[in-house]
C-alpha cells in the first residue's frame, strides 16, 4: 500500500484509489490499443447530454487524450531508439527497469485510463471495466510505469490545458435584429433545448485556447463581414439565393432533394443525444481507414493525435467564426419563416421522435463543415494522397442507409457539408466557409505539430 500511496501522490491526485475486488486475469491485447480506448472514448461521448455534449467540449477531450497517447507512445519509442516524430509537449525517457510484459501496451491504456477519468469522472464505473477488459488487472493495481512514464504523460496534458477556457460559463445576449440569431422554438415546433437565447451551446468556445493554431480567428473566413451588418446582410442577392436553396432542398417535406440526399443527410447528422456526436464519427472513420490500410500501433497514435487536435482547433475557429464575428447568423427555420417565405416551414432535422429540431447555436459557419475539412485535410495530408477509396459508417438512428464509399477524403468531406443544407439547418456557404477553416486548420496542424525528426 505505500508504494501505490507513492504513486498516488506523483500523479497529483489524478488517479483514484478503489478496493481491488477481482484477481488478476490474463490480459486481453486483441486490436490495435489505440483503436481501444478511442472505441472507449466514443462510448463516453454517447453517454454526454446536452451541453456536456457539445461539440466542442468531446473534440477537447479526444485531443487530450489522444495527444497523451501520443506522448507515452513517444516515450516508448524513446526508450527503445526508434522514436521518428517529435511528441505533442515531451516525451519521458526512462531507464530500462524490469517494467515487464505488454510494455507499450500499458503505457497507452494507463495514460488513456486516467486521462478520461479526469475529464469524466461521472464514467468511472465504465472506464474501470474497459480497463479490466484489456489487462485483466485493476486500474488501481501497482504498476512501475505510472512511475516511470504515465505520471508524466497525464500531469502534462492536463497542466497544459489547465486554464483554456474551456470552463467559462457565458450566457448568450442575442443581437435582436432581423437576421440574427434567436432560439429555434416555435409554438408548432417546439424545442425544449432552444426555447431561449440563453440558451444557445457554448458562446464563449471561440475564445478557447487552441491546441496547435494560434488563435481561435487565425483562419476566420471573409464572408462573415462581407456585409458589415444584418440589415446589408439581408438586402444582397446573394443572401436571397443562399436561403432559397436550403428552402427547397432542406425542407422536411422537399420534393426536389433526391433520396440519396436524403440518406446523406442522415449520414452524417449525429447531433441526437446516445450518438458519438460529429466529432466521435469522425473518429471512426479515422479508425476505419487506419485498419483498411493497415497502420501500425505507433502510426496509428499519431494519425489519432493529429487528428484530434486539428478537431479540436476545428471547433474553436468554427465557434470563433458563429459567436465573435459582427453576424451571428440565424439558422434558415428563421430567416424562411421570419422573412416572410414560408411560416410552416420545417427543416428535414428531428430528434428521436420524429418533431424537427435544429442545433443551438448560429448558423454560421458550420462545425460539421468545419470538422469534415479538419478531418480530410489531416487524411490526405498524412496518407500522402487524397484519392484513397474509402467506406465509412454511420451511427445515427435515422440513416437509412449505414454505409457509404467514397473515391477520396475531401469527396466525404464535401458529403459531410453539404449534407447540412439538406438536413435544413445551413446554408451553403456555411458549408463552403467550413470547408475551407477546416483544412486551414489541418494544414497549421500538421506543418506544426508531431513533425519528422530529421535523421
Amino acid at each position: 500500500m505505500g508504494l501505490l500511496l507513492a504513486v498516488v501522490a506523483l500523479f497529483g491526485g489524478s488517479l483514484t484509489v478503489a478496493p481491488q475486488t477481482a484477481a488478476a486475469a490474463p490480459p486481453d491485447y486483441t486490436g490495435d490499443p489505440v483503436h481501444y480506448w478511442n472505441d472507449v472514448l466514443l462510448d463516453v461521448f454517447r453517454q454526454q447530454e446536452g451541453a456536456d455534449g457539445a461539440p466542442g467540449r468531446l473534440a477537447r477531450a479526444a485531443a487530450m487524450m489522444n495527444a497523451a497517447i501520443w506522448d507515452g507512445e513517444s516515450s516508448y519509442r524513446k526508450r527503445w531508439h526508434t522514436m521518428r516524430y517529435r511528441p505533442y509537449i515531451n516525451a519521458t525517457y526512462y531507464d530500462a527497469w524490469s517494467e515487464g510484459p505488454g510494455e507499450e501496451e500499458r503505457i497507452i491504456g494507463r495514460t488513456a485510463y486516467n486521462v478520461l477519468l479526469h475529464l469524466f469522472p461521472d464514467q468511472a464505473y465504465y472506464l474501470d471495466n474497459k480497463f479490466t477488459e484489456r489487462f485483466g488487472t485493476q486500474p488501481t493495481d501497482f504498476d512501475l510505469l505510472d512511475i516511470t512514464v504515465v505520471g508524466d504523460m497525464v500531469r502534462q496534458i492536463e497542466s497544459a490545458r489547465s486554464g483554456d477556457g474551456s470552463d467559462a460559463d457565458q450566457r448568450y445576449s442575442a443581437d435582436g435584429v432581423p437576421g440574427a440569431w434567436r432560439a429555434t422554438s416555435y409554438p408548432d415546433m417546439p424545442d425544449p433545448g432552444c426555447r431561449q437565447d440563453s440558451q444557445a451551446v457554448t458562446p464563449a468556445w471561440g475564445q478557447v485556447r487552441p491546441f496547435a493554431i494560434p488563435g481561435g480567428s487565425a483562419f476566420r473566413p471573409a464572408t462573415p463581414g462581407l456585409y458589415g451588418d444584418y440589415a446589408t446582410l439581408l438586402a444582397s442577392d446573394a443572401y436571397a439565393e443562399q436561403v432559397e436553396v436550403v428552402r427547397r432542398l432542406g425542407a422536411k417535406d422537399s420534393t426536389e432533394r433526391t433520396t440519396d440526399q436524403t440518406a446523406a443527410a442522415w449520414f452524417w447528422a449525429h447531433d441526437l443525444d446516445g450518438t458519438y456526436k460529429p466529432p466521435g464519427q469522425l473518429l471512426q472513420h479515422t479508425k476505419e481507414v487506419a485498419q483498411q490500410e493497415g497502420l501500425s500501433t505507433y502510426g496509428n497514435a499519431r494519425l489519432f493525435a493529429l487528428v484530434s487536435l486539428a478537431l479540436a482547433d476545428a471547433s474553436i475557429a468554427a465557434w470563433d467564426v458563429k459567436y465573435r464575428t459582427p453576424i451571428d447568423l440565424w439558422r434558415p427555420v428563421s430567416a424562411i419563416r421570419e422573412g416572410g417565405l414560408d411560416p410552416a416551414w420545417q427543416p428535414l432535422s428531428a430528434d428521436r421522435d420524429g418533431n424537427a429540431v435544429n442545433p443551438c447555436f448560429p448558423a454560421w459557419t458550420s462545425g460539421h463543415a468545419t470538422f469534415a475539412g479538419a478531418w480530410a485535410g489531416i487524411m490526405k495530408r498524412y496518407f500522402g494522397t487524397d484519392t484513397i477509396q474509402i467506406t465509412l459508417t454511420s451511427e445515427d438512428p435515422h440513416a437509412p442507409v449505414k454505409r457509404r464509399t467514397f473515391s477520396s477524403f475531401s469527396a466525404a468531406a464535401r458529403e459531410n457539408a453539404d449534407s447540412r443544407v439538406w438536413l435544413g439547418v445551413h446554408y451553403p456557404w456555411d458549408s463552403t466557409d467550413g470547408l475551407r477553416v477546416g483544412d486551414d486548420v489541418a494544414s497549421y496542424v500538421i506543418a506544426n505539430t508531431l513533425q519528422r525528426i530529421p535523421s
